[in-house]
């Protein structure tokens, strides 16, 4: 089971922690999905330093330790995290597998 980051979206990860003074050692980017958006399911990303519960699965991608429940991970396994900055916008994109389809926003989906 993975959830993997580009590099672009580890970069902008690595440059938050840094911007908001987050103990780079003790900080995981914490992924999940609860109910709601347009499409059923929302994507959550937050950064935490809270220590992983013994739900909590342990990856890591390009140097950024990633925490994600085990009933969020079944809807994100595979589940690719980019970062855009474009005219339109700037953001993580969610590139998942799993989505049988998607909100026009992508901050939601439907599995």
């Amino acid at each position: 089971m993975a959830i993997l980051l580009s590099e672009t979206a580890a970069k902008e990860i690595k440059s938050i922690i840094k911007d908001q003074n987050l103990p780079e050692e003790n900080t995981r980017l914490r992924v999940g999905v609860q109910g709601g958006g347009c499409s059923g399911f929302t994507y959550m990303l937050d950064l935490t330093e809270e220590a992983p519960t013994e739900n909590d699965e342990m990856l890591e991608s390009h140097g950024v330790r990633i925490v994600c429940d085990t009933k969020s991970l079944l809807y994100l396994d595979g589940t690719e995290i980019d970062f855009k900055d474009e005219v339109r916008g700037r953001g993580f994109v969610f590139k998942n597998p799993n989505a049988t389809s998607s909100c026009g926003c992508g901050s939601s989906f439907q599995a």
